[in-house]
């Protein structure tokens, strides 16, 4: 057995040792940090076993693993085991039936205060929570969308290699927008948080004004259907100029944003000069950094990278969209994206 089965084994037995030998009721909290501590195991074991977290975690929580044979296999199987006898537990204790009706973070949160970051399995989900401050606001996020370049491109974009960077761009080489939705899982929210870290190719041309097409070269944020507007990230034309398709921070712009965007998007360029049909991956979009020349107070945004939207004592259950958007092919222009991270509380 491998080191990384053996740290897990030895999680598993003395979880199962805390099961077995104690009160289950007064151990709520320690079985909650353990089995958090095994998903965390599973996660580093797939890093180092080329096998994806989200393969792992599936099979944790089906009986298909008798079926599979992995090096692991056994191992994963001892976790399935041990979850299926919570799960037994849990249906036969009143205190472990409150705990499932833990559906966030947040409720995770104000019943354990001192829960750390990471997965836990809440509402007959798997979950990341980031248990410390995001947007200026205490713990309880609950992670609902997440794309980094060691994960394949999701569903309506591809991958493109460029310049020693590995990016998501639009799926088919045409206009309009590629979408993802990401559901809540019947979590209610009021508070949203995230980042979009992107890219200019080309002669991107900032806003326009038709909501439900390609609104923008870049990044849109929404919930719900019909479509309201959450946050906007902006490819404009170049840094140095304030006129045509600029960014509308720009000193002096001359192009404004339409009503329903109001002050709840961020814009840069990659390139201080007249764009050539190239991916700018010296400058990322949307971080607050390197925002040359006219283009100087679109990175002096309140939180930037992060975007935060707060709906006072509303109680919110719609999904997200994040739309991938450009109004022309890539031949002329591109957003393609490097990475995005959204929460809900």
């Amino acid at each position: 057995m491998d080191n990384i089965s053996l740290v897990l084994q030895n999680k598993i037995d003395y979880l199962m040792a805390q099961v077995n030998d104690n009160n289950v009721n007064s151990n709520l909290s320690l079985i909650q940090d353990t089995m958090n501590s095994i998903i965390q195991q599973i996660m580093v074991h797939a890093n180092n076993t080329n096998r994806s977290t989200d393969e792992l975690l599936q099979l944790l929580n089906t009986s298909l693993i008798k079926d599979i044979s992995i090096p692991t296999a056994a191992t994963v199987n001892d976790v399935l085991l041990i979850v299926n006898e919570l799960l037994v537990i849990q249906n036969q204790s009143s205190l472990f039936y409150s705990a499932i009706r833990l559906v966030s973070c947040k409720d995770i949160k104000a019943a354990h205060p001192n829960s750390p970051s990471g997965y836990y399995y809440a509402n007959n989900h798997n979950i990341y929570c980031n248990m410390g401050e995001l947007c200026r606001q205490d713990g309880g996020w609950t992670r609902i969308a997440y794309l980094d370049m060691t994960m394949n491109c999701p569903s309506g974009l591809q991958e493109l290699m460029t310049g020693g960077i590995r990016l998501c761009r639009r799926e088919g080489d045409s206009a309009g927008c590629r979408s993802n939705v990401f559901q809540t899982n019947g979590i209610s929210y009021s508070q949203i948080c995230g980042k979009v870290v992107g890219y200019q190719k080309g002669t991107t041309d900032g806003i326009e004004s038709n909501f439900n097409n390609a609104y923008i070269d870049g990044v849109s944020i929404t919930r719900g259907s019909p479509r309201q507007h959450v946050w906007s990230y902006i490819a404009g034309l170049r840094s140095d100029s304030n006129t045509g398709s600029t960014c509308p921070c720009n000193t002096g712009a001359t192009n404004t944003v339409p009503s329903f965007v109001g002050e709840h998007y961020y814009c840069e360029s990659g390139t201080n000069s007249a764009p050539s049909q190239v991916v700018y991956t010296g400058d990322p979009l949307w971080d607050g950094k390197n925002c040359p020349s006219l283009e100087a107070p679109c990175c002096t945004g309140t939180g930037l990278p992060w975007f935060f939207r707060d709906y006072g004592n509303a109680t919110i259950t719609d999904y997200i969209e994040l739309r991938v958007c450009g109004d022309k092919n890539w031949d002329n222009e591109d957003t393609p994206v490097q990475l995005y991270e959204i929460y809900v509380k």
